[in-house]
């Protein structure tokens, strides 16, 4: 029976490893779980996001400059708004797993 507990090959690449844990550790804290899930694949201005998740601003820049320190966003400015986004597209497909089973509204 193949499922989703099978075994895949390992190839033996390091940074994709050291990538995923890095990544992991860095989204496991319930806030910026939140943040990823509201970002989703869009860039999303850094006010929005703290609408969305329900707590400060400051608290928010917060947890955004941890991610982005652990290269799992980027962000840039647009006038006077700071928008955010998930860097590459391997974090994408992590995300994308994460709010399948997390961040959806039934």
């Amino acid at each position: 029976m193949s499922g989703f507990l099978d075994a895949i090959p390992f190839d033996g690449r390091e940074d994709n490893i050291n990538k995923a844990a890095t990544a992991l550790k860095a989204m496991a804290h319930p806030l910026r779980l939140k943040i990823l899930c509201v970002i989703g694949n869009e860039e999303v201005p850094v006010m929005d996001i703290v609408e969305q998740v329900g707590t400060t601003q400051s608290n928010v820049s917060q947890h955004i400059d941890i991610l982005r320190e652990k290269g799992i966003i980027v962000s840039r400015r647009e006038g006077s708004k700071i928008l955010c986004r998930i860097k590459d597209a391997e974090l994408l497909a992590l995300m994308d797993a994460m709010q399948q089973t997390f961040c959806r509204i039934d």
